[in-house]
């Protein structure tokens, strides 16, 4: 879904995880974890994480190529965190972005919706921020799948 919010487009992409939400929150919120599934595409990796996850604290997740050619820092101020539920946060760059999370039994859904930047066509963010979700399914499903 892609929709104008105050001048600036707001895109939401989702997923739905075979494990319980307790699962989804570690593997979300935990550094140990973020670093195995925080990039689009199988050339770019995640090799460094700080994560204070509470209202006013920072994150910041190192992107690289891992040819070593690009990078950059994903970086901001988290909002609001509400265990299990609901995470929101600023980028550093102003835009905001909202992550729920919505237990189903086994299942839980991710809906994550963020302001789109403007320098990207808003279909390609869309299905980076999209690949980025999925590998965190394909990771965390088969992670809580061999316990």
């Amino acid at each position: 879904m892609i929709k104008m919010a105050d001048s600036r487009i707001n895109v939401t992409v989702t997923s739905s995880v075979n494990t319980h939400i307790e699962n989804i929150w570690e593997t979300w919120t935990n550094p140990v974890h973020i670093i195995n599934w925080n990039f689009a595409s199988d050339e770019w990796h995640c090799p460094r994480v700080e994560n204070d996850l509470r209202p006013e604290g920072r994150f910041i997740y190192e992107m690289a190529a891992k040819d070593g050619s690009t990078g950059f820092n994903f970086s901001g101020k988290y909002l609001s965190v509400v265990y299990l539920k609901e995470i929101e946060y600023i980028i550093d760059d102003g835009r905001r972005v909202k992550i729920k999370f919505i237990r189903d039994g086994n299942r839980t859904e991710i809906i994550e919706s963020f302001e789109a930047e403007k320098i990207h066509p808003v279909e390609l963010q869309k299905q980076g921020w999209q690949s980025i979700l999925n590998n965190f399914k394909k990771y965390t499903e088969t992670l809580f799948t061999k316990q």
